[in-house]
């Protein structure tokens, strides 16, 4: 088999009395979208600046293009931080000429042209970047960490305050890296983008991984316990029906989770003694309701 581009064993990390990161083991295929996802201060931005190097960890090795020393954020990497930054002075076409060629690419000016015409931004390359609308500024972001044409891509949160038009550009762009043979990495609370995108993705809660694998191996790994059902009174309070576990609501239908060995068929009569069923589904549960599972407001203390 192919080395791994990104090889984590061990991987421990703790600033002060927090312990962001506990005894983390990843593999990261070459070629592959590979996703983080879990919340807010869970350890996925400190994940991603080990690999980096721009931290290093307490324990535990780190390997990137089969080494484990050096600076991982040479040529071959481009990152897009959580923390958006441009230079707003500089014209939008100089911007990502300077970052090109920080990286090591001379001539740039094709490539940069090819990705704001991808993006939809040909017409404000000569245009400084505080013209720019944010959704507009954190594209050129982008093509800053890719111009370079990186081996691997590090993208934390691409999505974050974009548009859905905006957002399926982004994710257009992240493709075609791919198809370039590129490695992508990228964090995000995106659940249905990262359903749609990842090959493989992690979940990393409380610093320790608690999820990895292709999304359609996380799914069937939860079973189908969940049913989608769209009824004639929606205000109707599922909670106390048989075999009900916990009830999602989203206006037009409910999601229901199922206890174990609850039988749907009992549920459905409920249902039908209850009101009209325009719609019953025995589904698996989707990634943000396995996400909920374990690190939502209800979740069990042992979910993980």
């Amino acid at each position: 088999m192919a080395e791994p581009v990104i090889l984590m064993e061990g991987v421990s990390k703790r600033f002060g009395d927090h312990l962001a990161v506990d005894a983390l083991d990843l593999e990261v295929p070459g070629g592959a979208i590979y996703g983080f996802i879990g919340p807010n201060g869970s350890g996925k931005t400190t994940t991603a600046r080990m690999i980096l190097r721009i931290i290093h960890p307490d324990r535990g090795r780190v390997v990137v293009f089969g080494r484990d020393q050096g600076r991982a954020a040479d040529d071959r990497v481009g990152y897009l931080p959580e923390e958006r930054g441009l230079y707003r002075k500089m014209r939008v076409r100089e911007l990502l000429r300077f970052h090109a060629e920080l990286k090591g690419l001379r001539r740039p000016d094709a490539e940069i042209l090819a990705w704001l015409e991808r993006l939809g931004l040909a017409s404000w390359a000569d245009r400084p970047v505080e013209a720019l609308s944010k959704g507009m500024a954190q594209k050129v972001q982008f093509v800053a960490a890719v111009v370079h044409r990186p081996q691997l891509a590090i993208l934390d949160e691409p999505f974050s305050g974009l548009d859905p038009v905006n957002q399926g550009v982004l994710k257009d762009a992240m493709l075609e890296l791919r198809r370039r043979g590129a490695t992508v990495l990228f964090s995000t609370h995106d659940m249905a983008a990262a359903e749609r995108l990842c090959d493989r993705l992690m979940m990393i809660y409380r610093g320790r991984k608690v999820l990895d694998g292709a999304p359609a191996e996380l799914r069937q790994r939860y079973g189908r316990d969940t049913i989608r059902v769209r009824l004639g009174d929606p205000r109707l309070d599922l909670s106390g029906l048989p075999g009900v576990a916990a009830v999602a609501d989203y206006a037009a239908y409910k999601e229901l989770r199922l206890h174990d060995g609850a039988d749907p068929q009992q549920l459905l009569r409920a249902l039908i003694g209850l009101t009209r069923v325009d719609h019953f589904e025995i589904a698996e549960p989707s990634l943000h309701d396995i996400f909920l599972r374990i690190a939502g407001p209800a979740a069990p203390a042992d979910a993980a």
